[in-house]
């Protein structure tokens, strides 16, 4: 057998120092070999056998470790002393090894112990022995289960020969197609005119077909896909103009809070600093003015601007934007990206900024996180402008961009004109976009820059023909042509010098100047661009010695200047014309304002909004002054309202009709626990907010009627308490509190005092009178008018009420000879009825009677409740002696007499909760209704108006916009 007894032994870098050498011993008796002690080095770890023998003369073989030169030392057999100090750490390590071995195994007995009271805990799943195979029959059907997958994998097994073609025409058809695609690209490419598939087009086409789909399906699909598509960005725009509203709404409460909290810090009355304002923003702000007052185009705008107008993808925006020296626009591969007028204002400043009109945050364009805010914004702007499927917006986006070395202007980019209208466009995108093109150009002191794509050709221009409508001797047009890289490739250069002086089209212009916009690539910078623009025209063709473009004519920063300039020229020399029209305007609106409403004063729709939502809200504090007197009167009747055709039909008639008292008793306790359980809370829920909604809708009409109302507010009021009567939704917690006290309520089956007895019958007599009026009204229907208003209105009958009258004849007999007759009518009874009236030569049929009977018998049972109402009003008595066993029946009595103190803890109930929390919640309804009503413009203009509203907001305008242009006159004038 084989043993290790020893192996220690420390390395170094370099070599191993061993300190004891190890014995492995195989030897065929248990004599102990000597074990070396003394350390020596060895240059390796390994080892060899050696051959030894004992005095006894019996062998063993040992091997030593050590190197190529190492060898072994054995201790002589008298040294015993090492040895049994050996034998005493073996048998030191053996004890604990029994130690650890006995640790381990109560660890496990626990351990197991733990397991089998966790294995009783289980649920008994012995029943999935008899439902699940066992032994030989799971074996069974294991086998099978191998045995079956062997046969398929047989028989769907394929020739790898046949695999391995397979594969290479794939290979081959790939390549084959790849090639083939190429070329039509390519021709594609080459026709221009034609439609050109793209290569993803193409498939999609061989994907449709490889899916055994036709192109219809696949496009119906598509269609369906991208109309799916086009919902879900709608709702998702929505959401953020939501957000976009209350986010601006929170940053204005909390500006005004910081002022506030301010101002009580300091404890004084601060004086707001007026800050001056450039020329350019005061005349921003005269436009913005004018934008808000003649949305329609219905004023004449002449105040100059400089409108950007060129066909679609010819470089408007990013001609605006190397002037802005920012990318501030979104781009888009080919869409339309401009759908709505952006209105610019350039003006000179110490930071490179942009800020929206109505919004304070302002955007640093010198970081790129900024300039992807801010074209995000754009976007989502005007796309939030397009509504109602429009594809453009005549709404117009202000913003304001300030910068070292800016020019001073305003510019308006409009939508590019297009030529050809693609299916995802509203029918009439071309035609607003013309409307749009005019309606700026037409200003006589506007600007026009017509943008004219160089790398086209100059025939298929769209926009040269407007701009020579709208200025035919070019006097305030500004041609720019851009892309020149492009065109001067493409292009001979002589067209592009014809084009450039003005000889190539017969539009008239200003000025012609020649720009380069970018190099293509979207990640480029304004610097880069610019740089590119003034490397491109020193080493142009067009600068050569036969040329005859001027330096001045090309790059960006010529424009810049040559537009600002004629913009401030054309501004100094109308704008006092502008604001003396608008002095003519306010002085017709102030006189027509006199003439037509002299004692009111001029209110805004804001004005008016404000004091229509102050009235409002009081007549929500007035609601919670009302009487619990009166709200436990307006309560009980509604509840009765909503629950007396139930009480009639399913509880009371069913159970009176019954037979016997026992019975009825019976079925009305199982018919009202079940209506408490069930549909009860819920009605009653419903009675006590029609109530709260008749009683606010009540006290709006009444303050209608006071002296100083205003009718002006009419239809604003009416659209608020709607729309938060819509919203308002009772808590869900008042059902399961109802329910409970309801069914409390109902299992007291004894009247306790005379006046309740009393209430109750009066309660029974009214509600039978009530049922009884409403049967009689139905049997007027039928059976037509009696003989007297027949004779006093010259009436008739028609044969069907004749026949009714006949088959009534017939019932009443049968309910003379038996008063307590059962409800239906037995076929003994319908066969005699026929048989009488076929003797006066009425023919009828059973289902006509039993149509008839049920009026009259419902009469007639209601005839003998109220009889028996009256005579149980002296019969309290008697029915707290006998009870139930009273000889006059008296059950009805006691129904309604529960049903009438479920109504009354019913109202109860609900009177506290619209006093405690009803009212005070649909108050919060009505705020969030007025502060979305007061955020929407367009609501409040489609819900305050009339021709008072009309004119005042037209004479605040007009007012606003005179008080505006003469402040900048006097701006302009202190400059000059």
């Amino acid at each position: 057998m084989l043993r290790i007894y020893q192996n220690t032994y420390r390395r170094t870098a370099r070599k191993a120092v061993v300190y004891s050498a190890t014995k492995v011993v195989c030897c065929n008796h248990s004599t102990l070999c000597n074990i070396t002690s003394n350390p020596r080095r060895t240059g390796g770890a390994g080892g060899h056998w050696e051959q030894h023998s004992n005095g006894n003369n019996r062998g063993h073989e040992e091997f030593l470790l050590g190197g190529n030169q190492a060898r072994g030392w054995t201790i002589p057999p008298n040294s015993r002393g090492y040895g049994m100090l050996v034998v005493r750490v073996l048998k030191g390590a053996l004890k604990l090894r029994y130690l650890v071995l006995g640790g381990a195994i109560g660890g496990g007995v626990s351990l197991s112990k733990k397991y089998e009271d966790w294995k009783e805990g289980l649920p008994d799943l012995k029943w999935l022995e008899d439902a699940l195979p066992q032994g030989e029959r799971w074996s069974q059907f294991s086998r099978n289960l191998i045995e079956v997958g062997s046969v398929v994998k047989n028989a769907i097994d394929i020739d790898p020969k046949l695999k391995q073609l397979g594969e290479d025409k794939l290979s081959e058809w790939r390549s084959w197609f790849d090639n083939r695609l190429d070329d039509a690209i390519e021709a594609a490419d080459y026709q221009g005119t034609q439609i050109v598939e793209t290569k993803e087009d193409i498939k999609a086409k061989t994907t449709v077909a490889a899916l055994g789909i036709s192109v219809d399906e696949s496009r119906k699909k598509y269609d369906k896909l991208q109309s799916q598509v086009e919902t879900l960005q709608t709702e998702i725009m929505n959401v953020q103009i939501k957000y976009q509203k209350e986010l601006e709404k929170m940053e204005k409460e909390n500006r005004e809070l910081r002022q506030q909290y301010l101002i009580l810090k300091t404890n004084k009355k601060t004086t707001a600093k007026r800050i001056k304002k450039s020329l350019i923003d005061m005349y921003s702000e005269v436009l913005d003015e004018l934008s808000g007052y003649d949305t329609g185009y219905t004023m004449a705008d002449h105040l100059p601007r400089v409108v950007v107008v060129g066909d679609q993808s010819s470089g408007k925006t990013s001609v605006l934007e190397s002037i802005a020296k920012a990318r501030i626009f979104p781009r888009g591969s080919g869409e339309m990206m401009t759908r709505a007028p952006v209105k610019v204002t350039l003006a000179e400043g110490p930071y490179h900024v942009a800020q929206f009109r109505d919004s304070d945050r302002e955007y640093d364009l010198t970081k790129e996180s900024d300039l992807a805010d801010l074209r995000r914004e754009v976007e989502f702007r005007m796309r939030a402008s397009v509504r109602g499927g429009k594809t453009v917006s005549n709404e117009v986006i202000a913003m304001t961009v300030k910068g070292p070395g800016l020019q001073r202007m305003v510019l308006v980019d409009l939508p590019g004109i297009i030529s050809t209208m693609t299916v995802d466009m509203a029918s009439d995108t071309k035609d607003s976009i013309h409307q749009m093109t005019k309606h700026y150009m037409s200003n006589p002191n506007a600007i026009i820059l017509c943008i004219q794509d160089g790398s086209v050709d100059a025939e298929r221009s769209n926009v040269t023909d407007l701009v020579m409508q709208c200025d035919p001797l070019g006097r305030r047009t500004i041609f720019v042509l851009t892309k020149v890289d492009l065109a001067e490739e493409l292009a001979d250069p002589d067209r592009i010098r014809k084009i450039l002086s003005g000889k190539l089209f017969p539009m008239k212009a200003l000025g012609y100047y020649a720009v380069v916009t970018g190099r293509g690539r979207k990640d480029d910078s304004i610097d880069a661009i610019r740089q590119y623009e003034e490397d491109f025209f020193k080493n142009s063709k067009l600068f050569h010695r036969r040329g005859v473009i001027m330096p001045h004519q090309v790059t960006s920063r010529n424009l810049s200047l040559a537009v600002s300039d004629r913009f401030w020229k054309m501004v100094r020399e109308t704008i006092e014309q502008q604001a003396d029209a608008f002095k003519a305007t306010r002085f017709n609106l102030e006189t027509e304002w006199k003439n037509n409403f002299p004692r009111l004063r001029e209110s805004g729709r804001d004005e008016l909004f404000d004091k229509a939502k102050g009235e409002i809200l009081d007549e929500v504090v007035t609601l919670s002054q009302i009487s619990a007197k009166k709200w436990d009167d307006a309560l009980t009747l509604k509840l009765w309202e909503k629950l007396s055709n139930y009480v009639f039909e399913n509880v009371y008639l069913p159970a009176a009709q019954s037979g016997s008292q026992n019975s009825f008793n019976t079925m009305v306790d199982i018919k009202l626990r079940q209506w408490a359980e069930q549909a009860l809370p819920a009605k009653s829920v419903e009675a006590g907010w029609e109530a709260l909604q008749q009683e606010f809708i009540s006290l709006m009409e009444r303050a209608k009627k006071g002296h100083d109302h205003d009718g002006v507010f009419d239809q604003l009021k009416a659209a608020v308490v709607d729309e938060a009567i819509r919203r308002h939704s009772w808590e869900d917690k008042a059902i399961d509190m109802l329910r409970v006290i309801q069914l409390n309520t109902l299992e007291d089956r004894f009247v306790h005092d005379k006046a309740e007895w009393d209430q109750a019958v009066k309660f029974l007599e009214n509600s039978v009178t009530t049922k009884l009026v409403q049967t009689d009204e139905t049997l007027a229907q039928m059976f037509g008018p009696g003989p007297w208003t027949r004779f006093a209105y010259w009436k008739s009958l028609t044969q069907d009420q004749q026949k009714r009258r006949s088959v009534k004849g017939e019932l009443d007999k049968i309910l003379k000879n038996d008063v307590k007759h059962l409800p239906t009518l037995s076929y003994d009874e319908l066969t005699t009825v026929r048989k009488n009236l076929q003797r006066d030569n009425v023919d009828v049929d059973t289902d006509y009677i039993r149509q008839t009977w049920f009026p009259v018998y419902r009469k007639h049972f209601l005839q003998q409740a109220l009889h028996r109402a009256k005579d149980c009003r002296k019969a309290y008595y008697l029915y707290t002696q006998q009870g139930t066993e009273c000889e006059i029946s008296c059950s009805d009595v006691v129904l309604f007499w529960r049903i009438q103190q479920v109504i009354k803890v019913t109202g109860n109930a609900l009177r506290q909760q619209v006093i405690n929390r009803e009212a005070r919640r649909l108050d919060k309804e009505i705020k969030a209704v007025l502060d979305e009503f007061s955020d929407d413009e367009e609501k409040k203009a489609h819900l305050l108006t009339g021709k008072r509203v009309q004119l005042a907001e037209e004479l605040i305008k007009v007012r606003q916009i005179q008080e505006k242009l003469e402040e900048f006159i006097n701006s302009l004038n202190q400059e000059k």
